[in-house]
């Protein structure tokens, strides 16, 4: 039975191809998703995806990959990753490494974006790759 990387993802990226595809792109979670069982089975991966626009979700499922024993969290906390004391304690909770993902780049937007409360907590950070940003920390997400 291969290992299980979990991906998360926070509030309206339910809404993705369609919510400001200028920023995050054409493609949908479904699209990402495809990609990621793909490059998963070349990995001998599994993937677990889901998508909540609830916190408590969030940090419920980060606590499911480490009773698990899930081989890494990929977590894409959407506008969580500027609030959430909640799943930044919950990432620091569980040993599962988390690799914070973006489809865009933080540092080149608004300012709010600039801190990021899920990658102080995170083992490392992929963003503004679009949809290969999930592919790259998967990718770390197979080698750690």
């Amino acid at each position: 039975m291969p290992d299980t990387v979990f991906v998360l993802n926070g509030p309206n990226l339910n809404l993705l191809g369609l919510r400001e595809p200028d920023i995050y792109g054409h493609d949908t979670l479904d699209d990402i998703a495809g990609m990621l069982e793909d490059r998963a089975r070349e990995l001998g991966l599994a993937i677990d995806l889901r998508q909540s626009n609830h916190e408590g979700h969030l940090v419920d499922w980060l606590h499911e990959a480490q009773a698990v024993k899930a081989k890494a969290v990929l977590l894409n906390a959407g506008g969580f990753t500027h609030t959430s004391v909640a799943v930044h304690d919950a990432i620091k909770s569980v040993v599962t490494p988390v690799i914070e993902v973006h489809l865009s780049n933080p540092h080149k937007r608004e300012s709010f974006r600039h801190v990021s409360l899920i990658g102080q907590a995170a083992k490392g950070t992929i963003a503004g790759f679009g949809a290969l940003s999930y592919l790259l920390a998967l990718e770390a997400a197979a080698r750690i």
